[in-house]
């Protein structure tokens, strides 16, 4: 199931952390937990978090150390993005986002070195977050194949962007677009191109209202006629020649959406145990965390949860380490954490009744959130028919 591509010499390591990396992040994530519940209310986007995170030098996790960021790999990322999970999942999947195209940049050799040097610098400096637009109306999620309707079309002094993105998470504050578009050339060619935010012909439909993930900003953003650079194009290629997955993209998306719905069942799971100790029923006299019953539920999210520690942690490492995992063993990762998770949190509202799904506790929202693991690409299904057809030697 793995491919090993070898000792990583040490200059491409990731950069071993700070020592007061997760203090720093801990902090912050006290203060994101403080911020959730109004933010989830109201479907507001935390830009205040965003502030934070800058000036805590946190956006460039991800940033190679030779370009000024704190040249974190897959594991500390995963491990930060767990941490904020369990605050706030719609700071950490605006974030996660963020992190995955610096990772991609840092290794990709398709992607221009100046752009790369560029958006890195930028995020050193201030906040100027970058996220993959690539889902349509249309065309769903692009994992299951066919082409954007979003077209590029080439002139003689720039390229123009037409189509509308949809699940754009981050919208609100992002400064660039990976937009996944096609182009309009006669032997069609498809790909990303980078877009700047805020061009004329550019906006932004706020269209996320959704169950979880409310303060995501995951709105639709609209390009009409919008110019950008020739030279922004970032990797664009035959249709034919997408057919192997990028196994950067691919892993660390794996590893850190799992990592952040772990997060929101490790939440779950603190408030859980706080109401047993607390709630004394009448005919009980006693908490509930005495009764056996809650004592072998709260036992099997404890196995859940060390399972998912497990397989985040020793799937980062193997990516930190190069030893890439294919793309089926990778969706295998998100399916089991993101699953595990889901069920942690129904777990923590079959001991709590009406108490975990009243909007006062945050187990209500917990629940609302982690649900929406199931949805993030790649999808339960395709990835058990993956598995099945391979298993079939079809």
């Amino acid at each position: 199931m793995v491919r090993v591509l070898g000792t990583v010499a040490a200059s491409e390591r990731a950069q071993p952390p700070e020592p007061d990396l997760f203090e720093r992040a801990s902090e912050l994530a006290a203060r994101f937990a403080e911020r959730a519940g109004a933010h989830d209310r109201e479907a507001s986007f935390p830009f205040e978090n965003f502030k934070d995170l800058s000036e805590a030098g946190l956006l460039a996790l991800t940033v190679p150390a030779a370009l000024g960021g704190l040249g974190a790999g897959a594991r500390d990322a995963a491990r930060i993005l767990g941490v904020f999970g369990k605050a706030d999942p719609s700071t950490a999947l605006v974030l996660s986002m963020h992190y995955i195209q610096h990772l991609v940049m840092a290794k990709s050799t398709r992607w221009p070195g100046r752009l790369a040097r560029k958006l890195a610098k930028e995020t050193v400096d201030g906040i100027a977050l970058i996220n993959a637009l690539r889902v349509e109306p249309e065309l769903g999620s692009p994992s299951r194949g066919g082409l954007p309707a979003t077209i590029a079309r080439r002139t003689e002094t720039a390229w123009r962007l037409t189509g509308r993105k949809i699940y754009s998470t981050g919208a609100p504050i992002l400064k660039w677009y990976a937009v996944w578009a096609r182009t309009d050339e006669p032997e069609v060619r498809v790909g990303l191109f980078l877009v700047p935010a805020a061009l004329p012909g550019t906006r932004i439909e706020q269209t996320w209202d959704h169950l979880g993930l409310r303060a995501s900003g995951s709105h639709d953003v609209i390009f009409e006629d919008v110019a950008f650079p020739l030279d922004y194009e970032i990797d664009v290629r035959k249709p034919e020649d997408w057919a192997t997955p990028d196994f950067t993209q691919a892993t660390v998306h794996a590893i850190f959406i799992a990592a952040i719905y772990d997060g929101v069942a490790r939440a779950a799971r603190e408030w859980l145990i706080r109401f047993l100790h607390e709630r004394v029923p009448a005919n009980l006299g006693a908490p509930l965390a005495n009764l056996p019953r809650t004592q072998e539920i709260l036992g099997g999210i404890e196995a859940r949860l060390a399972v998912n520690a497990r397989l985040i942690d020793s799937f980062a490492v193997d990516f930190d380490d190069g030893v890439l995992l294919n793309a089926a063993e990778a969706n295998v990762i998100k399916l089991t954490v993101t699953n595990n998770a889901v069920a942690v949190v129904e777990d923590a509202l079959s001991l709590t009744s009406n108490h975990g799904l009243t909007r006062a506790n945050p187990l209500e929202r917990h629940f609302r959130d982690v649900l929406c693991g199931r949805v993030h690409t790649p999808q339960d299904d395709a990835t058990r028919v993956s598995l099945g057809r391979a298993a079939l030697g079809l």
